[in-house]
């Protein structure tokens, strides 16, 4: 059995460092971050994954984060139990403008990184007196083998929902970008697993639209299509709960000839990342509310898929 996760961290950033003047601008934008806050974060994102690892017996072999800033994070992050510097980095810095990227970690003794690459994307600005383009977070592709098979692995923060939603037409561009790529995947047999936040929940149409071809086939299966229906959410805006957390999978991971099968998917909201608050209740513990900060772990919680070496009657 391997886990496969995603975790939105919110906001991992290296402490601020000192301002030369009080009207500096920091590093993260958090108020008052600071090495203390820092360490007490790495220990709280690496202790979810070790609460993961005494539910499941397993550590996911495959993680995708994203709201993380730089690869020294990353450096530090793995270090720490349970990854033991046992775990490698795929990391690009992306071109956002709050200095946060998406990145993959992975068990160096199972999988190995054929090669991988930063999907840029550039939107272009028009106003009276100029040109410029507003940029977003990268989408990070990378090919893996695991054992003796291949799989190719898309990590996404799709633009988020602000101002009546003006970055739709920025999130179905760039799904609509992946998808083709996807295809070009499918066409030749291979296995994608394409995960994020993407501020959507399952049933909105931009993420129902990337689950087919050209010919209106099935391509791909999101399996939190199911869990989303049923009133599970991995993060809340006000009174909202909303699954913007998801793990997409080919339907390779679903028929026979295969090395691993999909089994399960889960939202990981134990108790203890839970907030403490009766008010928010079944609600992540997040690190910042605002510029109030509260020392929790994350404002979303990390959801996983459960792959097995056995096929499965599992219908999405």
């Amino acid at each position: 059995m391997e886990l496969f996760s995603f975790y939105n961290v919110e906001n991992l950033f290296l402490p601020d460092p000192k301002p030369k003047h009080k009207l500096d601008p920091t590093n993260s934008g958090l108020r008052n971050w600071d090495e203390r806050k820092y360490k007490n974060k790495l220990f709280k994102i690496a202790h979810v994954f070790q609460m993961i690892k005494e539910q499941s017996a397993v550590l996911p072999f495959i993680i995708g984060l994203s709201e993380v800033s730089g690869r020294k994070v990353l450096e530090e992050l793995i270090q720490l139990e349970p990854f033991n510097s046992q775990y490698g980095i795929v990391h690009y810095n992306s071109r956002d403008e709050r200095k946060v990227d998406v990145a993959l970690l992975y068990d160096k003794n199972k999988v190995e990184v054929i090669s991988s690459e930063a999907i840029t994307f550039f939107f272009e600005i028009e106003n009276k007196n100029t040109e410029n383009y507003d940029t977003t977070r990268d989408v990070l592709y990378s090919k893996l083998k695991y054992k003796e098979e291949v799989i190719h692995v898309f990590v996404v923060h799709l633009p988020s929902k602000r101002e009546k939603d003006i970055n739709k037409p920025k999130r179905l561009f760039i799904l609509n970008e992946i998808r083709k790529r996807i295809l070009d995947i499918a066409n030749d047999n291979g296995n994608v697993i394409l995960c994020g936040d993407f501020n959507e929940n399952p049933d909105d149409e931009n993420l129902a639209k990337i689950l087919y071809g050209n010919a209106q086939e099935k391509i791909l299966e999101n399996p939190f299509q199911q869990l989303f229906s049923t009133g599970n959410y991995s993060t809340f805006h006000y009174k909202s709960g909303l699954l913007f957390d998801q793990i997409i999978l080919s339907e390779s991971f679903f028929t026979e000839d295969h090395t691993l099968f999909f089994q399960s998917a889960e939202i990981f909201k134990s108790a203890k990342i839970s907030s403490r608050d009766k008010r928010f209740e079944g609600r992540p513990f997040r690190t910042y509310s605002g510029t109030r900060y509260l020392g929790g772990y994350s404002d979303h919680f990390p959801v996983f898929v459960t792959l097995g070496k056995e096929k499965t009657n599992v219908k999405i």
